[in-house]
């Protein structure tokens, strides 16, 4: 080997002469030197790799059964990035030493975080200090900076685990723990804006950590896979889509109500049955239609025979409750439209992310090094070994291939059970529209509470027993994607819900509800939908009971396999959709029904929890769930939150109020409630004209309406083009990657063969 000659640092005048410490440009200059001084030390390094690469082709290898490669060949496989990180220790050492990398720029630090050069010693030549000399100028530099600054220094070095081992040991943690025991504020301001950001993160995984099922969430992810974990994803976005929609009405419709109450008839004794029926004492409150009121708070105008007349000076600004109560409907489903397209689109862009080809990645690079607890490693294992269960299971499904007669078998197979579903579903609507006409035509014994609960009981019935035939028609067609089969499942229950509530809404607006001469038709309406909600909830619970720990009992103790049933995300994700369109539709007619959605989404939430915990097992067939949770969020949007909005739209717009009760008593339709107000709006003051022009041309126009709606639908056309465009395209990339890696093969072998060549 040649000794490598020696060279001279050139430190900038002015540096040290004065006694002070350098200035920032002087540092600059110093730091630049360093690393023309580094990158002729890659240099003598590679030359003498060179040279020990020729050495090594020339001496003869005994015992090996393969050929070697050639000099060349070697020296091109040395010079790829994935072989010189780590080569020359010392080289980056002294880099990292010298030029402190990794952090923000010089200008930037503050006057105490800045490296110190005088802890080096400028005299002293880097090329010919040992190793050891350099890792002690690195820890005399590590220890100068704060310890977060040093952590992120060191994770940012391209060294081994090993030699970051041997640098904290000699010496970091001492001076780290020398400066943790001085004397500190228990909260200090923000020093400099990486501080803030540190504070503003920790802030962040606090409140994260805080959320309830947090844990919970993450233990079912790792033990059922992200399949299962998608229900309890969706439950919770179905909880802050009633947060936010409670949250509006309660400020604007409910609390103003509650400050202001009318003079009503006396509530009936509470009895308990109230809880399942939703009428009683239940009917003259604050959770139905028929007990707001249709004043004007802070009136300024005053009713006279002659007319009404309205001051010019308004000291206090009116506040109508019947236009709070129609706006806080309106604004309520205008949030959650947002909030639903939000969620659409950011369930697309996850979808494109998760591809099937990633199980290398799976494999090499998806640990997490941060984890240190027992529990956290122990989840974290669990949820890496079933998300390669489910890309082993989704490409195993993908390499089957069948004969056209299998095939025509089972397209057979699956025709024969769609004609067998849809007539099923025939014959539940038959038998709810029979209830439907016979309820209301029998005798004074038909008005009894306990006989509301009939129509709720027989749908919530049909509900409950329907999936079960659908889950044995799904046993005969033998679907081989649990994708497949989900989605087949997901498809016919739809059906036969908004069947179901199709039929309903027709009974509801053509005003058959079972309602007494005293109260609103539109208090009645929300009984029903309450009680289908109380009904469909102990369902749930009574399924839960019976399907999964009764099953479990007997599967465990008479039939003694360790078997468990499975937890069925079809019909459960089909359950929520149902409730929650429940919850819409009768937003209207009893506005703190979203929260009592949110205490049945909250129970439901820990219930099933415990029963998948205790009484259920993972999939048969693990499948990943990035592209169902999408087709969870768009059947949430499109057939539940479009067909509720177009049924309170009709309502709105079409159907005449009730009036003797409610905020709309006396009006021809809810919407001219809006008019009435924008006129009385522009008698007390002549100076807000301009809003009733807008309320005219711009609220009012159909064509506005229309055209917004087309430029809606026409906005999520093309995201979804995007989105399909960003699938190809990364498949496009993932086939490059490969033939990449071909090519690399293919001219290595070629480089090879001419150099073998050449030698002969």
């Amino acid at each position: 080997m040649s000794q490598p000659p020696s060279i001279t640092l050139h430190v900038p005048e002015g540096s040290e002469s004065d006694g002070q410490e350098p200035s920032p440009d002087n540092e600059r200059a110093l730091h630049t030197s360093f690393h023309q001084l580094i990158l002729e030390q890659s240099s003598l390094i590679e030359a003498d790799l060179e040279m020990e690469l020729q050495e090594r082709s020339t001496e003869p290898r005994q015992g090996e059964e393969h050929p070697s490669h050639s000099s060349a060949s070697l020296q091109i496989l040395a010079s790829m990035p994935s072989r010189t990180i780590g080569r020359s220790l010392g080289a980056i050492i002294s880099q990292y030493c010298n030029r402190t990398s990794g952090r923000p720029p010089l200008q930037q630090l503050c006057r105490a975080a800045r490296p110190s050069l005088r802890h080096y010693d400028l005299e002293t030549d880097p090329s010919r200090a040992t190793l050891q000399e350099k890792r002690h100028l690195l820890v005399k530099e590590l220890l100068s900076l704060s310890p977060s600054q040093c952590s992120h220094m060191l994770l940012t070095m391209p060294l081994s685990l090993a030699e970051k081992r041997i640098l904290r040991g000699t010496g970091l943690h001492r001076g780290w723990e020398g400066s943790v025991q001085a004397p500190a504020p228990l909260f200090s301001p923000c020093s400099s804006p990486q501080g803030c950001r540190g504070l503003w993160y920790r802030l962040l995984s606090l409140l994260r950590a805080a959320q309830p099922g947090h844990y919970a969430l993450k233990q079912i992810g790792g033990r059922f896979g992200s399949s299962v974990l998608s229900y309890f994803l969706f439950l919770k976005t179905l909880f802050m889509l009633n947060f936010f929609s409670f949250f509006i009405l309660l400020a604007f419709v409910v609390v103003v109500q509650a400050v202001y109450p009318t003079a009503s008839v006396s509530p009936q004794p509470f009895s308990g049955v109230e809880l399942l029926t939703g009428a009683g004492y239940f009917t003259h409150s604050l959770l139905y239609y028929g007990y707001y009121s249709n004043t004007t708070l802070n009136d300024p105008c005053t009713s006279t025979p002659e007319g009404s007349v309205c001051p010019l000076p308004t000291p206090l600004l009116p506040y109508n409750l019947p236009l709070a109560y129609l706006f806080s409907v309106g604004v309520s489903f205008l949030v959650t439209c947002i909030l639903l397209v939000y969620s659409v689109s950011r369930s697309f862009r996850e979808s494109v992310k998760s591809s099937s080809g990633d199980l290398a990645i799976k494999v090499f690079c998806v640990w997490d090094f941060k984890v240190i607890q027992r529990r956290s490693v122990k989840l974290q294992c669990e949820k890496i070994c079933t998300q390669l269960k489910e890309l082993l299971a989704e490409r195993r499904s993908r390499s089957r291939s069948q004969s056209r007669c299998q095939c025509l078998g089972h397209y057979l197979v699956v025709l024969l059970a769609w004609l067998l579903a849809l007539g099923w579903v025939s014959g539940c609507v038959l038998a709810v529209h029979y209830f439907l006409e016979h309820m209301h035509t029998g005798s004074g014994r038909w008005q009894q509470e306990a006989i509301l609960l009939v129509l709720p009981l027989v749908v919530s019935l049909l509900n409950a027993l329907m999936p079960h035939l659908f889950n044995l028609l799904a046993m005969w067609e033998k679907q081989d994607s649990p994708v497949t089969q989900v989605s087949v499942a997901i498809i016919r229950n739809l059906i036969l819900k908004m069947v179901i509530l199709s039929l309903l809404c027709y009974h509801w607006l053509s005003r058959s509800v079972i309602c007494s001469t005293e109260e609103c038709w539109e208090t009645c309406v929300g009984q029903d939908l309450y009680r289908f909600m109380v009904m469909d909830f102990i369902f749930t619970l009574l399924d839960t009971l019976f399907g999964e720990l009764i099953w479990r009992l007997i599967l465990e103790k008479r039939l003694k396999t360790k078997q468990r049933p499975e937890f069925d995300i079809a019909r459960n994700v089909l359950e929520l959709i149902y409730g929650q369109t429940l919850t819409w539709l009768g937003i209207l007619f009893a506005p703190l029904l979203p929260a009592v959605q949110m205490l049945k989404l909250l129970l439901l939430f820990y219930i099933k929890k415990t029963s998948l915990m205790r009484n259920c097992q993972s999939p048969s067939k693990p499948w990943q769930a990035s592209r169902m949770s999408t087709v969870f969020i768009t059947l949430l949007c499109f057939p539940s939150f479009l067909g509720a909005a177009a049924f309170l739209s009709y309502t709105i717009w079409s159907v005449q109020p009730s009036e003797t009760c409610g905020p709309f008593r006396g009006l021809e339709t809810i919407y001219k409630s809006g008019k009435m107000w924008v006129l009385v709006l522009e008698k007390s003051n002549p100076n807000i004209t301009w809003f009733a022009w807008v309320y005219q041309h711009l609220l009012e126009n159909t064509c506005l309406l229309f055209f917004m709606s087309v430029a809606l639908i026409a906005v999520i056309y093309f995201n979804i083009q995007v989105v399909r465009g960003r699938q190809r395209v990364i498949c496009l990339l993932q086939e490059q990657i490969v033939n990449e890696g071909e090519d690399k093969l293919f001219l290595m072998q070629k480089l090879r063969s001419v150099y073998e060549q050449r030698g002969r």
